[in-house]
């Protein structure tokens, strides 16, 4: 029996009868059930839960990699998001046979894949060689050289062609497990929602499905938590040449690599360890409210005529799809005609439409706002993804779970819904505009935005024979608060070491560039660190605003479709958020962050990473470029509220004709008046 089918069926299944033929065994079963459903939702829960935290660790890291593997922000938010395309070429197809297939053990199969692939996602490590950081202890290319006579600025030695292959390695082997990670995440939502709300009955599925979504939301919370964990160990942990590195660098320094990789592994264990129970869950289960439609699909099948039981068979029929709709040809056939079908619903694709916005702010934050903390504030990617894991968070799981909750018991109509969510949204974008002002320009960096010349394309003097070269990158600064690349570009020419840790430099002497001729290891302080915390709250606060309109929003979804089209409906849904929300929206995000950098690091003459950012640019483009998005969605809401209230009425004209010459209307049964006599409900 498909779950689309319970409203509509007229004849009792084998089982059904040996249930009603023993009263006693009857009465038990529904007991058993309930727990049933409750132990699916919290095993979907879990698996969200272990599936999210896999994709949240995994874009803790990201700045990391980024300085790792040299990347720009257009390459790292593309690679975050390729899951995506493999993910909305399948999830149509998946979906469509949601009800005709044994759900729980493909959501067992696809956990089982992303598994594989977050094992996938570590081998870059495993495979390049030890991390390599500009150090004036083993490099005195680091420091001012003026008796040197070779080219440093243009020489590419093998270490640096070694870096640019392990570059080319990460791409090709990360695409591939974010590919087969967008493969075994297809399943998960489309066949768990739908399953819950099957089975759960229309009073509790709300509330099921906030429990779901909040409990799922501490996986990206726990993520960032453990990246926060283990970004403050070396990335080189597994390897010989530890000693030196742990006992120079600090994570405040911004040669420093934490170990990445390392959260992927435990990853990959909970997601094996949260994907075995499905394939010991039925196909289909009795519904919580079964007892109750039992009874009155046996009513209406005693008194209908035998006329009305074959116009009834003939509309189930043609509802859950014929033998033909079940093989893949007639999947072919029909399938153009349902996905039009249901784009040409104007509530439906509004709706998605306004959620593809917000998904595009949660997709831009989820993937770059530790680095914008780490950029704009000068914290650590450790203390960004402390602040993000265990403030922000958990605001936006309290707000779905408040959202589901106000759901279920103020009950909001369809035409309820837009209002609520465009004045919840306007306030949450009220939020972001002190936001704009909560920041400070970059710090005074020679030769990137602080310039001794006239011409700004020259080099000073002061190091004009240093031999500096182009890629190294070791910031010092001088204690007039001008800071360099590196200790040979502010032309220092001898150090002095820290006499409680010798592999730690205290201070660079005989520097020809700065005033006092001495200068600091590290970068100098950019003056915006005391507004970290207010922008953390502020921001929390605005998510927890903005995420008590998600339990509605997703009912609004489940709730303008037919019973046996949710699957498609949903997996529709999924599809277009993935194609204009969460595929471009990480690499835009990335392509705005990437227009704000004032100075690019080179290996071999390539860009490699972006060494230095306009605080300003930055700022104005990443905020400017969400609160976009989040307008874009309320005007499309107030125009899904002006929809829905007209609908209504149409609905409530439609209602005061008669139809009494149709069969349906003479049992009174609302879907199928709408199935067979024509009202819109």
């Amino acid at each position: 029996m498909k779950p689309g089918e319970e409203a509509f069926l007229l004849t009792v299944e084998p089982r059904a009868e040996t249930m009603d033929a023993n009263p006693r065994r009857d009465a038990k079963k529904p007991r058993t059930l309930r727990c049933s459903i409750k132990l699916f939702v919290l095993c979907h829960g879990l698996l969200q839960l272990s599936q999210l935290l896999y994709s949240a660790y995994f874009k803790s890291t990201i700045s990391t990699i980024e300085r790792r593997y040299g990347l720009s922000s257009y390459s790292s938010g593309t690679i975050s998001s390729l899951h995506e395309i493999s993910n909305s070429i399948l999830i149509v197809f998946v979906s469509y046979f949601g009800n005709r297939v044994h759900r729980p053990r493909i959501i067992g199969v696809g956990g089982l894949l992303m598994a594989i692939s977050a094992m996938m996602l570590t081998l870059p490590h495993f495979l390049s060689q030890p991390y390599e950081y500009g150090s004036v202890l083993h490099n005195r290319h680091e420091m001012c050289n003026l008796q040197s006579t070779s080219n440093s600025t243009q020489s590419c030695n093998r270490d640096e062609t070694r870096r640019l292959t392990d570059t080319n390695n990460l791409w090709l082997l990360m695409a591939s497990a974010q590919l087969l990670f967008g493969v075994g995440s297809v399943p998960i939502q489309p066949y768990g929602i739908s399953y819950i709300d099957d089975f759960a009955g229309p009073a509790n599925s709300p509330l099921y499905i906030a429990i779901l979504f909040a409990v799922s939301v501490f996986g990206p919370a726990i993520g960032y938590l453990l990246g926060s964990v283990m970004l403050r160990v070396y990335v080189d942990v597994n390897k010989k040449d530890l000693g030196e590195a742990a006992l120079q660098l600090r994570p405040d320094d911004p040669r420093w690599i934490g170990a990445w990789w390392m959260g992927l592994l435990i990853s990959t264990g909970c997601l094996v360890l949260t994907s075995i129970p499905y394939f010991f869950f039925p196909r289909t289960m009795a519904s919580q409210d079964h007892g109750e439609k039992n009874d009155g699909e046996r009513s209406m099948t005693e008194g209908a005529g035998e006329e009305d039981k074959k116009l009834f068979s003939e509309v189930t029929r043609s509802e859950s799809g014929s033998e033909d709709e079940d093989s893949l040809l007639g999947f072919l056939k029909s399938f153009p005609k349902k996905f039009v079908d249901l784009l040409l619903s104007p509530l439906f694709l509004i709706l998605v439409l306004a959620q593809c916005c917000f998904s595009s702010v949660i997709a831009g934050l989820a993937t770059f706002l530790n680095k914008y903390l780490e950029r704009q504030y000068a914290t650590t990617a450790v203390y960004a993804n402390l602040l993000f894991g265990s403030v922000n968070l958990p605001s936006v799981a309290v707000g779905m779970l408040a959202g589901g909750v106000i759901m279920k018991r103020v009950g909001l109509s369809l035409k309820a819904i837009p209002r609520f969510s465009v004045v919840m949204l306007t306030i949450s974008t009220l939020f972001y505009i002190p936001l704009f002002w909560m920041g400070c320009s970059t710090q005074k960096v020679s030769e990137v935005n602080h310039f001794q010349n006239s011409q700004s394309w020259s080099p000073p003097s002061c190091y004009s024979n240093c031999n500096c070269p182009n890629s190294t990158f070791n910031p010092v600064c001088s204690y007039d608060g001008i800071e360099y690349i590196s200790p040979c570009h502010a032309g220092c020419t001898n150090f002095t070491k820290d006499p409680d840790n010798t592999h730690r430099i205290r201070e660079y002497t005989n520097c020809s560039c700065t005033a006092s001729t001495k200068a600091k290891p590290g970068p100098c302080e950019n003056g915006c660190s005391h507004f970290l915390h207010p922008v953390i709250i502020v921001i929390a606060l605005a998510s927890l605003i903005a995420c008590l309109t998600h339990n509605p929003m997703y009912m609004m979804v489940l709730r303008s479709v037919p019973s046996d089209e949710k699957s498609f409906a949903i997996g529709i849904q999924f599809l277009l958020m993935r194609l204009l929300a969460w595929l471009p929206a990480p690499a835009l995000f990335g392509m705005a962050i990437d227009t704000s950098c004032l100075r690019w690091r080179t290996v071999c003459e390539k860009k490699f990473s972006c060494g230095y950012y306009d605080n300003n640019m930055l700022r104005n483009r990443y905020l400017g470029l969400q609160v976009g998005y989040k307008v874009m969605g309320i005007v499309l809401l107030m125009i899904l509220g002006w929809k829905a209230h007209r609908t209504e009425e149409y609905s409530l004209a439609d209602d005061k004709k008669d139809h009494s010459d149709c069969p349906a209307g003479k049992q009174g049964d609302p879907n199928l008046l709408k199935l067979c006599c024509g009202v819109k409900r």
